[in-house]
């Protein structure tokens, strides 16, 4: 489609007829928008549920779900949306999806884009629409770079989305029983910046930002590598969560040690829970979330806690000792039968009884490296 064949009013060269849009809104916005929605505005929201063949009332639902505000009456749906309302609704008639999960697949499909998309417009796009000529208007230079980008954009898109799809299922099927597809019993984790707020006061904006992308970055990177899934990312804390204890341990301490050794980065603390987790729109919730949060609170500078049920399970797995009395008892044992010694590659560290703030009283434990493992 050239821009010539939209209608719009504006030159294959990007520029554009000031008096191609009457609605007071910006000509560019409007063209970039056409640009990557791929139609015209055509429908009103009414006239675009009774095409889709949904309620007003379904199709607002959806609409908002989404995380789009009410736009009246005003002609501003296209035939990409209707095509969109007809699709949900046909799962549903179809009862292959629920009225309700159908419109919680608009508002977790609609959440995580909305983030992506303000990522990809405020890291690349700035940058990339600065006029690289004297004389050059943004506007000659955007349209262009959206044209060329979008495919590539688009395509790269739906290949994570296939690779991540893939990733979750398998490890759906692999549960024990139908209840962990919901309630799944994981070892979650709350990495945390210190001092993130004096840091606030101190930094210049674009330093601080510089700073969150790299912590945000370094931390993302580990956890995937190490087999974890980082669940979100709060600015100056990430949250993570892994299958078994061992997995989420390896990553906590690894994240302290990289950014022990990185002299731009503050310090950082760890706090750690082991159970049963409710999973919901790709989110983590429970107890044993709040817990994770809680221990990192309390957790002195590069340092992880961890809670006793973690501790047990990392235990059980033989990953670490019950005690340093155990582990040489055990080598011990060991070497009067002839055989190798266990080895363990974490120690444990009980620390002092304390009441958490609406947990009661938790026992936490220090989790350290016992081996020589970088």
């Amino acid at each position: 489609m050239t821009v010539d064949d939209t209608g719009s009013g504006a030159g294959a060269d990007g520029r554009v007829d000031p008096h191609a849009a009457d609605s007071g809104e910006d000509p560019l916005a409007l063209r970039l928008e056409q640009l990557i929605l791929g139609a015209e505005r055509r429908y009103t929201p009414f006239q675009a549920a009774r095409s889709a063949g949904v309620s007003m009332e379904l199709a607002s639902r959806f609409w908002r779900a989404m995380g789009f505000a009410d736009i009246g009456q005003a002609k501003a749906l296209t035939e990409a949306d209707v095509l969109a309302l007809r699709r949900l609704a046909g799962l549903v008639e179809a009862g292959l999806l629920s009225e309700a999960m159908a419109v919680q697949v608009a508002r977790s499909t609609g959440q995580t884009t909305a983030r992506l998309a303000e990522w990809q417009i405020d890291s690349f796009l700035e940058g990339l629409t600065e006029p690289p000529e004297p004389g050059m208007t943004r506007t000659e230079v955007t349209y262009p770079i959206v044209e060329l980008l979008l495919p590539e954009l688009e395509e790269f898109l739906v290949y994570v989305w296939r690779r991540q799809l893939a990733a979750s299922a398998g490890r759906v099927v692999q549960g024990a029983d139908d209840e962990e597809m919901v309630d799944r019993r994981l070892a979650v984790g709350f990495a945390d910046l210190v001092g993130f707020t004096r840091l606030t006061r101190r930094m210049e904006e674009e330093e601080l930002g510089e700073l969150v992308e790299a912590f945000e970055t370094t931390a993302a990177d580990l956890v995937a590598a190490r087999g974890g899934r980082l669940i979100k990312t709060l600015g100056d804390e990430v949250l993570y969560a892994a299958d078994d204890a061992g997995t989420a341990a390896d990553i906590a301490l690894r994240l302290v040690e990289t950014m022990a050794n990185d002299e731009t980065m503050p310090e950082l603390r760890v706090g750690m829970a082991f159970g049963t987790v409710t999973t919901r729109m790709g989110d983590v919730f429970g107890t044993t979330v709040n817990l994770a949060s809680r221990l990192t609170s309390i957790a002195p500078r590069d340092a992880v806690l961890v809670d006793s049920d973690f501790a047990e399970e990392l235990i059980r797995s033989g990953e670490a000792p019950a005690s340093e009395a155990d582990a040489a008892e055990a080598a011990a044992a060991a070497e009067k039968e002839g055989e190798e010694p266990p080895t363990y590659r974490f120690a444990l560290q009980p620390m002092w009884q304390r009441p958490v703030r609406g947990l009661g009283v938790v026992e936490p434990w220090l989790l350290t490296r016992r081996d020589a493992e970088a």
